[in-house]
């Protein structure tokens, strides 16, 4: 018999907690998440190599096989920055004389374009009048221009600056216009009701809402601009991966061709390093904007 005040259900174990800490557990790696990454790529590079090899067997060796061209890599890489005079230098100072020429149209005409896509973007007068003009010029092939700039400028480097200018302007004007005309009417009237200073307004809305545009604006720009040079190089240049490809081309010889191979190869990775620079300078800035 039980006695009185003595519970009635026998008291539960109390579980035993360890202070040790408990071993994390490292999710797998998704291989196939990797695979489908990495292969597709690789595919694509065997496919190129197929076919180049392909062509260069049915042209009988007009076209330089894989092979050959990569003997010919090694031996222009191999010293990228010597210098026998103006006319005989390496592929290396060929870039960089590529690179300066668009750092300087392209810079100009960022700094030109977004501040006339504001002014056009903000002023619907602007915008009527000169929407017409803009959609004109910007039709106009790069090469079109030289000519003019050269008779305006009397110099070749000047005269392929202003072509990088010209060809890279519009796609900056045009989006930065666009991204203004695109900021949410609400924005604009918090702004009214709250009676925002202009300088307020362009840093606190209208300069992040418009980032996006106008990065996508330079991507496009920098791309032209690349290949603006390249073509205007390769016509009336001292110098440049143009003038390398045009100077190869002239040379002759079994070389030749190898060398315009690995100029245009240069040229794609250079302009796709240039379009991730810009991509990932807007994304700092955006993120900086939040």
């Amino acid at each position: 018999m039980r006695e009185m005040g003595s519970s009635t259900t026998d008291s539960l174990p109390m579980e035993k907690t360890s202070d040790s800490p408990q071993p994390q557990t490292v999710a797998p790696r998704d291989w196939r998440a990797v695979w489908l990454a990495v292969l597709p790529p690789l595919l694509g590079f065997a496919l190129l190599i197929g076919v180049w090899a392909l062509v260069s067997v049915t042209t009988k060796g007009s076209i330089p096989s894989p092979y050959e061209t990569s003997l010919q890599a090694i031996e222009v890489f191999s010293h990228p920055f010597y210098r026998n005079g103006p006319n005989d230098q390496g592929v290396g100072w060929n870039i960089l004389m590529s690179l300066e020429r668009v750092a300087m149209g392209f810079g100009l005409a960022a700094v030109v374009g977004i501040a006339a896509g504001l002014a056009i973007g903000l002023n619907r007068f602007l915008r009527r009048g000169f929407d017409p003009l803009i959609q004109v010029l910007r039709t106009v092939p790069p090469l079109a221009w030289l000519p003019i700039s050269l008779l305006l400028f009397q110099q070749a480097d000047t005269a392929a600056i202003f072509v990088i200018f010209i060809t890279a302007i519009w796609p900056i004007i045009i989006n930065t216009a666009v991204g203004i005309n695109e900021i949410p009417q609400d924005y604009t009237n918090v702004a009214r009701v709250l009676r925002l200073r202009k300088r307020s307004y362009l840093r606190d809305i209208l300069m992040p809402a418009t980032a996006p545009y106008v990065f996508t604006g330079l991507r496009i720009a920098i791309g032209l601009a690349w290949l603006a040079i390249v073509a205007a190089e390769m016509l009336k240049a001292d110098g440049g991966i143009g003038f390398f490809i045009w100077d190869a081309y002239n040379a002759g010889g079994d070389s030749s061709t190898s060398q315009i191979i690995l100029a245009i190869v240069v040229i794609g990775l250079v302009g796709l390093a240039l379009d991730r620079l810009v991509a990932a300078v807007g994304t700092v800035v955006a993120k900086g904007g939040q």
